[in-house]
């Protein structure tokens, strides 16, 4: 396996981040448009949405990589580094994530926070691990 040149893959990860951010962005106010402004004042559901999509995501190009190696002349490194690091870097919120468990509990709302936390945690674990079985299933 060989890598892309630095400038090659610095721009491969920023074209994703690029995407990803976008797309993100655009997930956030879809769902604020379909549940409105008071429900999403509530609880971060839009970021709860992109880790979890987002580990899906990532499960998905795991089992890719896995089962037909990041070898560059498929391809491989250039997915990865395009999409695992870019895309799904910029689409995902870990840092809005910690952010806003910080800001429930703040607030006072500390059950809300360790809800909030246990069900990022454990559905983006799922939903990388059922994104592994799809490709090992499908791919």
């Amino acid at each position: 396996m060989s890598t892309p040149p630095p400038l090659y893959a610095s721009l491969s990860v920023a074209l994703g981040g690029g995407i990803g951010a976008l797309l993100r962005y655009q997930l956030g106010r879809a769902l604020t448009h379909l549940a409105g402004p008071q429900t999403m004042l509530g609880f971060p559901w839009a970021t709860l949405a992109a880790n979890v999509i987002g580990s899906l995501a990532m499960g998905v190009l795991a089992g890719w990589l896995a089962r037909h190696g990041p070898d560059l002349r498929d391809g491989g490194e250039q997915v990865r580094l395009m999409v695992g690091v870019g895309l799904l870097g910029g689409f995902t919120t870990f840092s809005s994530f910690s952010l806003e468990m910080m800001l429930l509990m703040d607030r006072g709302d500390n059950a809300l926070a360790f809800v909030y936390g246990s069900v990022s945690i454990m559905a983006g674990l799922a939903g990388l691990y059922i994104g592994l079985i799809v490709m090992r299933l499908f791919g």
